[in-house]
């Protein structure tokens, strides 16, 4: 979180104002922003999918259309409640709030937005792979605290890319009520500590560096 740090503090944290001023103004979802990539990676196979930290269930509505049977699963009362509203003219969606690792169901997608770094990493990657079938995909968007001349590198073109992916996709100043907040919890782990965790329960899982803080993980069940 250094350069972070220091990004608010330069100049007497002037840049920082006028940089948060300047987002606040055209603001974007960092979240929905990966919904894009994760309906263009999709399974051949499209029975069921899961959405563990279904939040508001916007991406579980983008899913119905596109599997059998879609179910958004969410331990907060309130992102549940908006959820099921949001989601009560598709009658393929499922939302409920049991735990997800409980569940004797069988997958042929399973979704993480900004969710793998409030869990036990290494138990939630081992159940995933247990309810994926054969063939199924992992499709998760996460965080992590930069540590590596790398992250930092990273971390630097998303403060710099931040106020103009707003900009270019909400080029005026917005009006909207705020939706909802998410539940939040710092990253702590770090990506190169998180590959390893991955690459061990997932081999042969993708795992790359993206803008707007964030990263992905792309991981195929053998057949």
């Amino acid at each position: 979180m250094a350069l972070r740090t220091w990004a608010k503090e330069f100049a007497g944290g002037t840049v920082s104002t006028a940089m948060a001023r300047l987002n606040a103004r055209h603001p974007w979802s960092h979240n929905d922003h990966f919904h894009s990539w994760i309906l263009a990676n999709l399974p051949q196979r499209r029975h069921a999918a899961l959405d563990v930290g279904c939040g508001r269930g916007d991406l579980v509505t983008a899913l119905s259309p596109r599997f059998t049977a879609v179910h958004g699963n969410d331990r907060d009362e309130e992102m549940r409640r908006h959820a099921t509203a949001r989601c009560a003219g598709l009658p393929n969606v499922t939302i409920d709030g049991d735990p997800w690792t409980e569940t004797d169901g069988r997958f042929d997608l399973v979704t993480m937005i900004a969710v793998l770094h409030h869990l036990d990493v290494a138990g939630a990657l081992a159940q995933v792979h247990r309810l994926l079938e054969p063939g199924g995909r992992f499709l998760a968007v996460g965080l992590a605290p930069p540590r590596s001349a790398a992250d930092h590198l990273w971390d630097l073109a998303s403060i710099m890319t931040n106020p103009v992916i707003g900009y270019v996709k909400h080029p005026w100043p917005s009006a909207e009520t705020p939706a909802p907040p998410f539940p939040v919890k710092d990253p702590t782990m770090p990506l190169d500590d998180l590959r390893e965790i991955v690459l061990d329960v997932m081999p042969g899982a993708t795992i790359r560096r993206r803008l707007g803080f964030r990263h992905t993980i792309a991981w195929t069940k053998p057949d």
